[in-house]
């Protein structure tokens, strides 16, 4: 056989993905089981979604639910945080728990002959964790010193204001990690109260992927939870708050946090946009790869490649069970602070108008977002968790599956309208990190109205 080396090889027809089937059972105290059957090798991977991150931290407590999740793995039942971590080694594990705007996740990933054992872990430190008060003062101080690193960190400070901008008392307006005022008055008690509250079976969800019949693997994890009861607690708490409409107009069109002296400024431009169950959502995946999403995006290719303002910029559109922001991240010089925030602004108004993604755009993006799409669930932990993201968002058990056809379907037509619907250049709005005295004089010719000097309240 000859092979013409001098011409690219032409790419054949892209195999239809199939995602496996997830077997569901309901429990009777309220948690909702679901297992998926994984070949690949002998790994189990269990995954508990718990409705409710940090957005449902009490208005005068931010930072509670992280604090309170991040205790779940200091000790349970009398044992240590050592006994735990010695625990999860022996069996050749990984124990994961992650604190989102939405939800709390506790995963743990071991060998198929430990799947008791680690299923056992997860209820052990959800339902029985020590919540000690030596703990709680230890964390506490952890992440109180970690607070104060994070003034001195310009991306910090400037998620931390846009998030304020754009959602004021909002849930959303808020970081996990809370504020050093609020963390100083917490007590472990407040943690106790919001454990309890929070950590029901009632509303959650547990995943469990791994190479056995799925019947098999429900009756396991019905067998293990079924006990699961929730616990009478002074504190009630909104799972639902998150869902309520942010403000209808930000805070501040131009947000500006002064740091004398320094050589950058760190950006954010956008608005809320949308909630991840929009059915627009891969029109906007294609919106965004055209115009920040990757390296060959609009903005990157103008900002870093055109004008030299930067090493990098990326758009994105960060959903949410609420509404979600899009949002627009980069560090540019401090002299170029002013032309760098008009471009991006130019380039965020063109393509919902003067200049529309063009066909062969939306292939490009078609083709960098769909060609490596199966990668994201090649693992049993990767099959797991984007099980819980469908149990989080109400998703089809279809939805990824179904993905990429959709994906092929959108058009420049679509990205154009999609453009014109959810990014409404009057909306944005602009965060500056930097210098206010060197980049104050270009401010009014934005157009975006009297900046807003903001203080740094970590």
């Amino acid at each position: 056989m000859t092979i013409d080396r001098t011409r690219l090889p032409i790419p054949g027809a892209d195999r239809p993905f199939r995602f496996p089937r997830i077997a569901r059972r309901s429990l009777p105290n309220g948690l909702e089981l679901r297992a998926v059957r994984h070949r690949a090798v002998p790994i189990v991977s269990m995954v508990l979604l718990v409705p409710g991150g940090s957005s449902v931290d009490p208005p005068d407590c931010h930072g509670l639910v992280s604090m309170t999740a991040g205790l779940l793995d200091e000790g349970s039942k009398g044992q240590s945080a050592l006994d735990i971590a010695d625990r999860v080694a022996r069996i050749g594990g990984e124990l994961d728990i992650d604190v989102g705007m939405d939800a709390v996740v506790v995963g743990v990933t071991t060998l198929d002959r430990f799947f008791e054992t680690g299923l056992g872990l997860i209820h052990e430190i959800v339902t029985a964790p020590n919540l000690a008060n030596d703990d709680f003062n230890r964390i506490r101080n952890l992440r109180l010193e970690r607070l104060k690193q994070m003034k001195d960190h310009a991306g910090a400070i400037a998620e931390r204001a846009f998030a304020r901008v754009l959602y004021d008392s909002h849930p959303y307006g808020h970081l996990s990690l809370g504020s050093e005022p609020a963390l100083t008055s917490m007590t472990v008690d407040v943690t106790r109260a919001l454990h309890a509250a929070l950590f029901t079976p009632d509303g959650s969800t547990l995943v469990v992927v791994g190479d056995r019949a799925e019947d098999e693997l429900l009756d396991i994890a019905a067998t293990m939870f079924d006990s699961w009861r929730p616990t009478a607690s002074p504190m009630t708490i909104d799972r639902a708050a998150a869902l309520t409409p942010p403000p209808a107009s930000p805070s501040a069109g131009l947000a500006v946090i002064a740091r004398p002296g320094a050589a950058q400024s760190e950006l954010r431009i956008g608005h809320a946009c949308a909630p991840r169950s929009t059915p627009d959502y891969p029109t906007l995946l294609i919106l965004n790869t055209i115009l920040g999403g990757e390296f060959v995006s609009r903005l990157n290719l103008n900002l870093r490649e055109s004008k030299g303002y930067t090493y990098g910029v990326r758009t994105g559109f960060n959903l949410r069970r609420g509404i979600g922001p899009f949002v627009m991240q980069t560090s540019v010089g401090t002299d170029v602070t002013g032309p760098a925030i008009h471009e991006a602004l130019n380039e965020i108004r063109a393509i919902a108008d003067a200049r529309p993604a063009t066909p062969d755009e939306v292939r490009q993006a078609f083709a960098s977002l769909s060609k490596g799409y199966p990668r994201g669930f090649e693992t049993a932990g990767q099959v797991a968790r984007s099980v819980a993201q469908l149990a989080l968002h109400n998703l089809a058990d279809t939805y990824f599956e179904e993905f990429v056809p959709r994906l092929a379907q959108v058009t420049a037509a679509d990205v154009g309208a999609a453009a014109q619907q959810y990014l409404p250049s009057d909306r944005m709005s602009v965060v500056i990190v930097g210098d206010l005295d060197k980049i104050h004089g270009a401010l009014p010719g934005l157009g975006l109205g009297p900046h807003h000097v903001l203080t740094t309240d970590f």
